[in-house]
């Protein structure tokens, strides 16, 4: 899967999730775009929405604050630009259609809330547009998400557009209890074909992120705040600060190196000593000329250099041309 120039299969994508965490302040969403840079973070994801088209107005409370964290499209695609001019993607999540239209000309990919896995007329809307699709699997169960895939794939082949879909396991809990994670379901997700898996987190520190990516996520994403204190937002306790996002995008980076192709072929950094941890068959005594030989004449010792263990059979039963002292290698050249 690629977003914009990203390639998934070749690196992890790390996206910084500044969500709400603005509060409705420009200068502090563009200040946490620039701070995400300076983590080394791949993309910046935010929130767009109008309150009054998800949130029922008598949820008062709920609506209220909603109400206050707005940006409006120019501020989006100002911040976008911004986004951009650091070599980041930029990716939102719409929480109403208005909304995902109103993205379209400047997002480089889309992101579904687990809320929404299943407001089919939203995932409807982003999938026509051809751009990459990410969707987040929290408060589902396994044939929910399978029910989801086969919409988009569905959608894709009536349109037709070229499709690219993520799905990233998640937990709907804020925090999510360590125990509960439940980072094995990645494996499960990663069965699927056609399909980039990944890990939207909600726990406290960077160790489930970093797990996440041992067991297959090709996407990481993580809340971002200024300070875990900047309000009581309840997002800004779970998010990483600049300095735990640094500490993420390192060892990510450095997990990733660990996992290395796949494929199982010797590292160059061992090549050098293979012969010295391999064996030889060599004499396990004194041998003298026209000895015919028996598997007790045998012995197996390092380096390598001669014969391998499992050649045995080339030397049983041959007489020795030669005597061959003990602990002396036991050749083809050495026999009639």
């Amino acid at each position: 899967m690629k977003i914009g120039k990203f390639d998934l299969e070749e690196e992890v994508l790390i996206v910084a999730e500044i969500g709400n965490n603005h509060e409705g302040d420009i200068n502090v969403a563009k200040e946490l775009v620039r701070l995400a840079f300076q983590c080394g973070v791949d993309a910046v994801k935010f929130q767009t929405f109008k309150t009054e088209r998800f949130v029922r107005r008598a949820d008062a409370e709920r609506f209220n604050r909603l109400k206050s964290f707005e940006l409006t499209p120019s501020q989006f695609e100002a911040l976008a630009d911004l986004t951009r001019s650091f070599g980041l993607l930029f990716i939102s999540t719409p929480l109403d259609l208005a909304s995902a239209e109103c993205l379209e000309p400047f997002v480089d990919a889309y992101k579904i809330a687990s809320g929404d896995n299943d407001f089919y007329p939203l995932i409807s809307r982003v999938v026509r547009t051809g751009k990459p699709v990410i969707i987040s699997s929290g408060a589902s169960d396994l044939e929910q998400v399978a029910r989801t895939v086969a919409f988009v794939k569905d959608q894709w082949k009536a349109l037709p557009v070229p499709g690219a879909l993520a799905i990233l396991h998640c937990v709907s809990s804020y925090p999510v209890p360590p125990g509960e994670a439940n980072l094995g379901a990645i494996r499960l997700l990663s069965q699927w074909p056609g399909v980039t898996v990944g890990y939207s987190d909600h726990t406290m520190g960077v160790e489930a992120c970093v797990a996440a990516v041992a067991v297959g996520a090709r996407i990481i994403e993580k809340h971002f705040t200024l300070d875990k204190g900047f309000s009581d937002f309840r997002d800004h306790q779970l998010s990483a600060e600049p300095g735990e996002m640094r500490e993420l995008v390192r060892r990510v980076r450095e997990v990733t190196r660990m996992l290395g192709s796949g494929d199982k072929t010797m590292q160059p950094c061992e090549s050098a000593g293979s012969q010295a941890v391999r064996r030889s068959i060599v004499a396990a005594a004194d041998l003298p000329r026209g000895h015919c030989l028996q598997w007790s004449d045998l012995m197996w010792i390092r380096p390598a250099g001669g014969l391998a263990p499992g050649e045995e059979h080339r030397l049983i039963g041959k007489t020795l041309k030669r005597d061959v002292g003990f602990g002396e290698p036991l050749l083809l050249t050495d026999l009639n």
